[in-house]
């Protein structure tokens, strides 16, 4: 063997010992190739876009030449040279036209896949890619085929093609060709295309348009109205102004003419009888002129009434209506809201199909077989309902929640088993990319707009993606629970924004408390339409916790005077109350008037609870349990569902519960009585109770800007004088106003305190509350008396008040001052 072949085999042998498939597995040959890629693509993306500025010049040199003539061609314009104007003229007039920048693109997202800059589906990604790039060729090719110089957008291919379809179909068949095939693709690529053709065909742009115009038709009213009640409002002080002049300027005149005296009519009174609530008369002496003169000699003609007469109210003056005085109000447009196109979640169907598969892989390896599983898509969570064999136990399924959990790498999967209702079982699994739900497209949802609740609160989306909207009255008390930061006070912004979006100020009345001070501060400015407070109270948003007391006492007063009302008047609720009213079939003389509904929302209720106690349970719990009939629902939020919270009182008399994401199952059990608010994902997502069923929503998100623009729109209209005022509530053991000091009006006690202060020179309303275990309320009432009496200093924060009196001497002095 000569030495030549020995290099030859040694040779091969080497080569054949190299491993060339653990080279391709290597992650360097693999971003070198994707590098290059990268670099070939740019090269031919930017020798085809130079075609549109070149090309023309450059067809002339290159045009009729091969590729081995290149190297003797003459200079050209394109921005590759000469080799990238001989390829883009073959590409642009020769073959596909401007289509083929698609395979640059498709070669760059290959480059992507194999340099790992980016994982994409190479296999989906060449459908769509093949699929445009002859749709583009044929389009350009049929509609610039008459104008010779834009004949290259189509290329030579594209224009063959569009010449044999207008042959074959004619131009108008050419044409639906092209956009059925269009519509077909943007189905399968874009899962809101069914539902934009639809709105298409039914012409709901049609409906938008007109909504928007009736709603700058409906500004413009308004804002005449304004200017109008402004004008006028002006002409009567003006009116007003100038009758004052006169009159100061007829004075003089007045004292020395004498005053000439015209015979008045005689008047006399005449007996109207007016029916009242159930068939009650009552009559009333109403004033009549009569024609006669006062000096007349003729005798003046008495007008008999009979008990048969009645006067009709209703006929008379028609309907009451309890928005007359703000008649002008509007309620807020759905414009001030942001628009988000949350009409249908995006449906990604790969990761449904592999989730499919996971959990369908799980359950076999538990040796669980399924017959059918269906999935059906929320704006946060995926349901994957499934339908076992026959002869398979459901709690089998249900332990096996961390299992799926590991194998989909999801947070928060929740297993109903069985979903009720329905003979499949759910699997909740959170979307990896979650649609925000839009507080605006709920308010313009039909279901909202045309629902007829008593109060209307619409909340969020179900991961049906319906509408979850429900009436307050027929709670009718709310608890909302839910960690820091899990949407708690967003929801509580939903709950108010709905309300006031719907109900005319005269109808609704709002008692806001919040210890944190910040929360509902931004609601200030509707004071005076919306809001509710008790007398003599500067702000009608309630931050201390004295307060909260007084105003739960009081609003339980003005529960029990509703009460009275509707027994006098034999009706069953606010409602038929409310209508008997109107019909005015009720007399306003015997204390009867239109009740507004009153919603109370609490936020922060463990901190109110740490700090007071019973003293804030007790009320609650009252108005809970009776407050129904007579309009009056509650809502309160706390952080910390623990049962010295939520206590089995407070429990009983709030069926309805809306829990967002808790720390611990316990939470989740004290709240909802069953589990499942710990695996919850946060960030709106809930858990809304109402008996035995659970329906798991997401939240719908109001921004503070979106709230200030409400607000600012209900403040900028003419609203009430002032707050509608609770009535007062009176302590046990004393009367009349706080700080009154007339020997009547002081406490029982107020002596006995007094001396307590002096003596120990110390005093807080929870000294006081200790010493004479008296309740809260009752101590604070003394403590102002004694701040009136100047005995002590007004309160400083958490610091004891100071005490003004030195000695008992000084003490008794002062208190025989004040007998």
């Amino acid at each position: 063997m000569t030495a030549k072949k020995k290099r030859t085999k040694s040779l091969i042998d080497r080569i054949r010992e190299i491993n060339f498939t653990e080279i391709l597995k290597n992650d360097k040959a693999y971003f070198i190739t994707g590098l290059t890629l990268v670099v070939l693509m740019l090269y031919l993306s930017v020798a085809i876009i130079s075609f549109f500025f070149t090309g023309a010049a450059d067809q002339s040199i290159v045009g009729s030449l091969s590729l081995g003539q290149l190297k003797g061609a003459a200079p050209t314009g394109n921005w590759a040279g000469t080799f990238g104007a001989w390829l883009s003229n073959i590409i642009m007039n020769k073959w596909f036209g401007v289509s083929s920048l698609l395979l640059a693109f498709y070669g760059l997202l290959a480059s992507f896949r194999l340099m790992r800059v980016k994982t994409v589906s190479l296999g989906k990604w060449f459908v769509y890619c093949l699929f445009m790039f002859f749709w583009l060729s044929v389009f350009f090719g049929f509609f610039f085929s008459g104008q010779q110089q834009l004949v290259f957008l189509g290329g030579a291919y594209g224009w063959h093609i569009s010449q044999w379809l207008r042959l074959q179909a004619g131009s108008v068949g050419t044409i639906l060709i092209l956009v059925v095939t269009l519509v077909i693709f943007l189905i399968f690529v874009f899962q809101n295309t069914i539902p934009f053709i639809r709105r298409i065909l039914q012409l709901s742009f049609l409906d938008d348009l007109k909504e928007k115009r009736a709603a700058r038709r409906e500004e413009k009213q308004w804002r005449k109205e304004q200017e109008r009640e402004a004008a006028e409002r002006e002409a009567a002080e003006r009116e007003a102004e100038e009758r004052e002049a006169a009159d100061r300027e007829s004075e003089p005149a007045a004292e020395t003419e004498p005053e000439t005296l015209e015979p008045q009519p005689a008047v006399k009174t005449e007996p109207i009888t007016i029916t009242g609530e159930e068939g009650i008369e009552t009559t009333i002496e109403v004033a009549k002129a009569e024609d006669t003169p006062a000096d007349s000699d003729e005798e003046p003609v008495n007008v008999s009434t009979t008990a048969d007469d009645h006067y009709d109210a209703l006929k008379e003056l028609g309907p009451y209506d309890p928005t007359a005085d703000l008649h002008s109000f509007r309620n807020p447009p759905a414009r001030l809201l942001k628009e988000g196109n949350d009409d249908a979640p995006t449906i990604n169907r790969r990761e449904h199909e592999e989730n499919q598969h996971k959990i369908l892989d799980v359950l076999q390896s538990f040796g669980i077989r399924v017959q059918s599983i269906h999935a059906t898509v929320g704006p946060t969570v995926t349901l994957y309902e499934i339908v076992p064999e026959a002869g398979i136990r459901i709690s089998k399924i249900k332990s096996l929640e961390n299992d799926i959990a590991l194998s989909l790498s999801a947070l928060g999967i929740r297993i109903i088993a069985p979903i009720p209702g329905k003979g499949t079982i759910g699997i909740e699994v959170p979307s990896r990319n979650p649609s925000v739900v839009y507080m605006r497209g709920l308010i313009q949802s039909k279901k909202f707009q045309e629902s007829k609740y008593d109060l209307p609160i619409v909340l969020g989306k179900t991961i049906m993606n319906e509408v979850f909207a429900f009436d307050l009255c027929k709670m009718p008390h709310l608890l909302v629970a839910g960690a820091t930061g899990q949407g708690k006070s967003v929801g509580l912004n939903a709950i108010i924004t709905s309300l006031l979006y719907k109900k005319h100020p005269a109808e609704l009345k709002i008692v806001l408390v919040d210890p944190k001070m910040v929360e509902f501060s931004i609601y200030k400015d509707i004071e005076n339409y919306y809001l509710a407070k008790i007398p003599g109270d500067g702000k009608a948003i309630i931050t201390d916790s004295d307060k909260v007391i007084q105003t739960l006492q009081s609003l339980t007063v003005e529960m029990d005077d509703r009460y009275r009302l509707l027994s006098m008047a034999t009706c069953r609720n606010i409602k038929e109350y409310n209508e008997k009213f109107k019909q005015r079939k009720l007399n306003p003389e015997k204390g009867h008037h239109f009740m507004p509904y009153i919603v109370i929302i609490i936020d922060e209720f463990g901190d109110l609870i740490m700090t007071a106690g019973k003293e804030i349970e007790l009320p609650i719990a009252r108005i809970a349990q009776k407050a129904r009939a007579v309009g009056m629902h509650m809502i309160i939020a706390t952080q910390r569902p623990t049962t010295n919270i939520i206590t089995g009182t407070i429990k009983a008399n709030f069926p309805a519960r809306l829990a967002f994401r808790v720390a611990s199952q316990i939470d989740s059990r004290t709240i909802l009585d069953a589990s499942g608010a710990q695996q919850l994902i946060g960030k709106g997502d809930a858990l809304f109770s109402q008996g035995s069923d659970l329906t798991r929503i997401q939240c719908t998100f109001v921004d503070t800007p979106e709230v200030e623009e409400v607000v600012h729109f209900i403040a900028d209209q003419r609203g009430y004088p002032h707050a509608f005022e609770l009535p007062e509530y009176v302590p046990e053991g004393g009367g009349g106003a706080i700080g009154d000091l007339d020997g009547g009006a002081r406490d029982s006690l107020f002596e006995e305190a007094a001396r307590l202060v002096v003596l120990q020179q110390q005093g807080s309303t929870s000294y006081i509350q200790r010493k004479f275990s008296i309740g809260f309320n009752r101590a604070g009432r003394i403590m102002d008396q004694l701040q009136g009496a100047g005995i002590v200093g007004p309160a400083e924060g958490s610091k004891p008040r100071q005490v003004l009196i030195d000695s008992e001497m000084q003490l008794d002095m002062l208190l025989s001052s004040l007998k």
